[in-house]
């Protein structure tokens, strides 16, 4: 047993070690920072306008919390996950020295830390960003009370909404997204994953669908198209709050005690159990799939 965990930590350090060489790992942490820079530039030069400070999460908040930007953040991930499981030269010395289970498991680990490590960055970067109109106290500050309180939060399109300034403490409402959008990505990058698996380049195709799934079911992208009454909006918002995977990762869609939408517990659970189930996919599929290496590629 301790064998095998000794090669499995093995396996997903050396898939660690080649980030240094990887200019696709380059390019989506480098989109990732880009579009962290160009949403929440605008609390920022909010804050400098009117001489306020903020809560160094809160611009992680406001923007994470909601759906478009972690629409756009998924795009980075289809970049991240891409070309899973990487086939490199090294690959075949691994199984030979290794059983296809111990490899397997540590693709999934390998999946799953860099998921963590890349909505980690997510975060800090947001920090840093904010760093100099920032500061730790858990308590919200005068520039979201401005910006929930009264239409400017609209008028610059920042999603900052009064419920959360009521009902949670920055900190909390921080993890709480912060386990949403892992929760969103690891389903994802689980489905991309197997897909991989079932047929070469397949996981591209069901990420981009997973995602396009979750912004046709928008309750305001449906509102529009189908032209419905404020009554008719409100049980869409409902019904499409729990079935699409981007409203679960959406925090201000979820219900605080006074509709029926999905609680945030019940949206990590969902998450954690569907990304469960693709693994476990995954890793069955895995003793069916075919390795196949010409050279140095596949």
């Amino acid at each position: 047993m301790a064998d095998a965990v000794r090669q499995i930590l093995l396996l997903t350090g050396l898939r660690f070690r080649q980030w240094r060489k990887s200019p696709q790992i380059r390019l989506a942490f480098g989109l990732g920072f880009v579009a962290v820079f160009l949403l929440t530039n605008k609390t920022v030069l909010f804050a400098q306008a009117h001489g306020t400070v903020m809560q160094i999460f809160e611009p992680f908040i406001w923007t994470f919390g909601d759906a478009k930007s972690i629409l756009l953040i998924s795009l980075c991930l289809l970049l991240l996950f891409a070309d899973m499981p990487n086939l490199g030269a090294e690959v075949p010395l691994m199984l030979i020295r290794t059983t296809r289970r111990r490899w397997m498991a540590a693709q999934i680990l390998y999946l799953a830390l860099a998921t963590v490590i890349f909505t980690a960055f997510l975060l800090l970067s947001s920090c840093i960003l904010c760093a100099q109109y920032g500061y730790p106290a858990n308590k919200w500050s005068e520039t979201a009370a401005i910006l929930s309180y009264s239409p400017l939060g609209q008028k610059i399109a920042v999603p900052a909404f009064v419920k959360v300034l009521e009902l949670t403490y920055p900190y909390r409402c921080t993890l709480q997204i912060f386990l949403l959008m892992l929760g969103y990505s690891m389903t994802l990058a689980g489905l991309m994953f197997l897909g991989n698996l079932l047929r070469a380049r397949l996981g591209m195709v069901l990420g981009i669908a997973f995602s396009g799934f979750g912004l046709f079911l928008s309750p305001d992208t449906v509102s529009e198209w189908f032209h419905l009454s404020v009554y008719q909006s409100r049980r869409a918002n409902i019904l499409f709050g729990w079935l699409s995977p981007l409203n679960h990762a959406t925090y201000y869609m979820h219900s605080f005690g006074y509709d029926n939408l999905p609680r945030l517990r019940e949206s990590c659970l969902i998450f954690a159990a569907a990304s469960a189930v693709l693994f476990l996919l995954a890793f069955r599929r895995s003793k069916q799939y075919a390795f196949c290496f010409t050279g140095t590629e596949r």
